[in-house]
Formats: C-alpha cells, sequence, structure tokens
C-alpha cells in the first residue's frame, strides 16, 4: 500500500506536477485501486481545512507582507546597524540581527530574505563586502523568519500534531537565537579573514534616533506574542491583530504605502495563502488514507527493528527531514512527513513539542539547500548573482545551521517545560 501511495506521488513530481496536484492525484489512485468511494477525497479535503487554528496562517502571512512592503525592514536595519554596525563587519551581524527582529514579524523566512536583502544588498556592494557571501548570509538570517514566533510552519504541525501553537512559540525563541548566534560568530570570522570595513563610531544618540524610528516595527512582536502568553488573545486572533496593526503602522504612521498598495498585497498573500491551502486540503486525503491502512504505525515498527538507541533513530529520522527539506517546499513536507513520523515519536517518548522544534527547523534548512531553495531564490533576484555562486558561498552558513539542529535534537533540557 505504501508503495502502491508514493511511488505515482513521486512520478507526478518528477514530471513537473504540482506538489497539491501530485498529492491529490496518487490519492485519487490508491482509493480507485481499493475500490473505495471517490467521494471521500472531497469530503476530507473539507474537513482538513475546517480547522479554527488555520484561520492564522493566512492572517500572519498578510501581516509579514504588509510590513515587508513599507518601511518598517528599513527602520529595523537602521536600528540593527546603530547597534553593531561600528565592528568590523557589522553590517554582516546588522544582516542577521534585522533577519531576526524581522522573523519576530513576518512567520515567513521568504519574506525575511527579501525585507532585509532589499535594504542591506546596497550598502553591502557599497562597503565592499563579498557580494555571494552577504548574499548567502542573509538568505541563511532568512530561515530564522520560520522559527522565531509567530512561524506558519509551527501552526501547521501543531494543526496536524494536535499540540499548544502557545507552547510550540514560546519554545520557538531558543533555536532561533541560536540559529543567529551561530550564523553571527561564522560572518564575524569570515570579516576578520577578509578584513571588512568598520562602520560608523557607536553613539547613543544615534541608537536612540533608530530607535524611535524602529518602535513601531519593534512593538509588533510584542503586541503579538505578549497578548497571546498573557491569554488576552488567541493565535487566531492575534493574526487578525496583526494584520489591523500593520495596516494602521503602514497607513497612518509611516504612511508609506497608499491603499491601492494594500490591495496588491493582499492580492499577493491571497495567492501565497490558496496555494497553501489547496495543500492541506490534498494532504489530508493522503494522511486518512495513511491513518486508515496503518501505515505510520507499520513504518515506526520497521524503524525501530533497526536500534533500540532512540537517539540513533532521531538522527536518521532528523536525516530525512533534511533530505525531504531539499526537494520540497517547506509547507508541503511538514504537512506529508508530521503523520507518518508521529506514531514513531510516541514510541520513542519524544515530545511532540520538541519534535516540532526539530521539524520545523529541520525543513527551514531546506529553504537555502537546492533546487528548492526558496531562500537563495529570492537572495539570487535581489543581488542578481546566479544561483550556483550563492549556494557555494552558503556551505558554512548551512553547516552552522545543521549543527544548531543537532544541538536541539540532543539538548532538550535547554527549552522551559519539555521534559
Amino acid at each position: 500500500m505504501m508503495w502502491m501511495i508514493f511511488l505515482p506521488f513521486l512520478l507526478f513530481l518528477l514530471i513537473g506536477v504540482p506538489v497539491a496536484i501530485a498529492i491529490a492525484l496518487a490519492s485519487v489512485f490508491v482509493l480507485y485501486m481499493n475500490d473505495m468511494p471517490l467521494i471521500l477525497a472531497t469530503q476530507r479535503m473539507f474537513a482538513g481545512t475546517d480547522t479554527f487554528p488555520l484561520i492564522a496562517v493566512p492572517f500572519f502571512i498578510l501581516a509579514g507582507d504588509l510590513l515587508a512592503k513599507g518601511k518598517v525592514s528599513e527602520k529595523l536595519v537602521n536600528f540593527a546597524d546603530s547597534l553593531f554596525g561600528f565592528m568590523k563587519g557589522g553590517l554582516s551581524i546588522v544582516a542577521v540581527f534585522a533577519g531576526m527582529f524581522f522573523a519576530a514579524i513576518s512567520g515567513s523566512g521568504a519574506a525575511t530574505t527579501a525585507a532585509v536583502g532589499t535594504t542591506l544588498v546596497p550598502e553591502l556592494k557599497k562597503k565592499g563586502y563579498d557580494e555571494a557571501s552577504s548574499a548567502a548570509l542573509i538568505a541563511a538570517s532568512g530561515t530564522i523568519g520560520v522559527v522565531i514566533p509567530p512561524s506558519v510552519p509551527m501552526i501547521l504541525y501543531a494543526v496536524i500534531a494536535n499540540v499548544s501553537v502557545e507552547k510550540l512559540f514560546l519554545n520557538g525563541f531558543v533555536p532561533g537565537l541560536l540559529m543567529g548566534l551561530f550564523l553571527i560568530i561564522i560572518a564575524i570570522t569570515q570579516a576578520k579573514k577578509r578584513n571588512y570595513p568598520t562602520g560608523a563610531r557607536f553613539q547613543f544618540s544615534n541608537i536612540w534616533r533608530t530607535f524611535k524610528g524602529a518602535i513601531w516595527g519593534l512593538l509588533t512582536p510584542v503586541i503579538i506574542l505578549g497578548g497571546i502568553f498573557s491569554g488576552y488573545f488567541t493565535p487566531s486572533e492575534a493574526a487578525v491583530v496583526a494584520v489591523n496593526y500593520a495596516l494602521i503602522v503602514s497607513l497612518f504612521i509611516y504612511r508609506d504605502m497608499t491603499l491601492k498598495d494594500v490591495m496588491a498585497v493582499i492580492t499577493r498573500s491571497a495567492m501565497t495563502m490558496s496555494v497553501i491551502m489547496l495543500i492541506i486540503a490534498t494532504s489530508s486525503i493522503l494522511s486518512w488514507i495513511l491513518a486508515n491502512w496503518g501505515i505510520p504505525a507499520k513504518i515506526a515498527a520497521g524503524v525501530l527493528t533497526l536500534s533500540s538507541n532512540k537517539y540513533i533513530i532521531m538522527l536518521l529520522v532528523t536525516f530525512i527531514i533534511l533530505v525531504t527539506g531539499v526537494f520540497m517546499e517547506t509547507a508541503s513536507a511538514l504537512i506529508i512527513l508530521t503523520p507518518v513520523f508521529l506514531p514513531l515519536i510516541t514510541e520513542l517518548g519524544i515530545d511532540y513539542i520538541h519534535f516540532g522544534l526539530i521539524m520545523v527547523m529541520g525543513l527551514a534548512i531546506g529553504m537555502i539547500t537546492p533546487p528548492v531553495a526558496i531562500n537563495l531564490y529570492v537572495a539570487s533576484t535581489i543581488t542578481g548573482l546566479s544561483i550556483e555562486k550563492i549556494t557555494k558561498a552558503i556551505i558554512p552558513f548551512m553547516l552552522g545551521l545543521i549543527a544548531v539542529l543537532l544541538i536541539i535534537l540532543y539538548v532538550p533540557m535547554i527549552f522551559p517545560g519539555l521534559y
């Protein structure tokens, strides 16, 4: 049964069929071959999307797009520059911190890469930084966008695994901060080797000036996450609050967008969300088939025969997640892999929140590993450099992020309240 599902799915992918359609066709093929009523496909598609927490996904995407379009990203970059620009290679540190700031707003890796890259790339070129390494660093910093909350992949995982979004968000800060720390260490090492220039001298007056300009952007995660953790509103309600806040900031405070711009952003966000929702809907058919035939449980039993050591098994699972991220878009891979691995995780006694962090970060690394490397394509578009050049430069940053993933995997005690 497993091969009856996955062989057609892989075949459809190889001939260029979109992921959502490939999942649907493979699932319908299995239903047909087993004389199951095809009306099940329609029923499961509606049931899979009829979930209240999913309301948060389109609104967080829209809020991130609204803030990325306006001056918020520019103000955040200026503030980060005032803090770290005086150091040798300070703009590299600014790129990482700006990525972390924007990650706490957007929930999207591509949006974070685009927002930070558009603002910083001209300045990096002007100061004589290596273009390929700078583009690679910005793309790698973009991966933090889906790890530091709010995070769209975390919401999707929470819906599938039936776990608390608030707990995932709360524990997402530790891996996000570790990712930023490792990227900064690598960036500083490269800056010393290449003798990058220092920026303007450190001035408290400049910090205060840029802080006042960035305050509205910095308040965004405070309002969103503060409201969630304090219990004032749910993650779904927080997403709507984020959209309203982004509209107020863009239209009335910074005044950097018109109603025409807002409509364009809404249209683009709707197109992005429609793709994600279609994947969720079609994956619901696949999930039902897997559960109905007990395939995840059989996979779990098979994997457990390989070793009795849960750390070795988890290393194998993490490797599969990384490889999947190389070839599949984050949301698609997460929706497909989560129901397959959950029975195995249960047998191993791994906390679902802990596994969710491993899953999200492992697939986030896929955003910088070709061929399906959305952050690299965004960085390539912004800089005009070829994917090949950026891919070569991304290797040290990718290894650093994999090191963080292994820390998350084997040192769960760094997370509050997991075990």
